[in-house]
């Protein structure tokens, strides 16, 4: 897995969780993806092992483009 697929201050969903929202991207260490979601708040997604999705902060999901996990 690459270690930088996502960077501080990209916004990202969580696809099986679309209802906490749209979340920007704290930090991500050692596969640990620190988000900031907006009905969720401060949460840990472990990359690998969910489905994270990028988003244009413009666009929405519409433009999505999903970069993990790695299978």
């Amino acid at each position: 897995m690459t270690d930088n697929i996502f960077t501080p201050g990209q916004f990202v969903v969580l696809q099986n969780r679309p209802h906490w929202g749209t979340g920007q991207v704290q930090s991500m260490i050692d596969g640990r993806i620190t988000v900031n979601f907006e009905h969720a708040g401060k949460q840990v997604i472990m990359a690998g092992q969910t489905m994270l999705v990028a988003v244009s902060a413009e666009d929405g999901v519409e433009t999505a483009e999903i970069l993990a996990p790695d299978r």
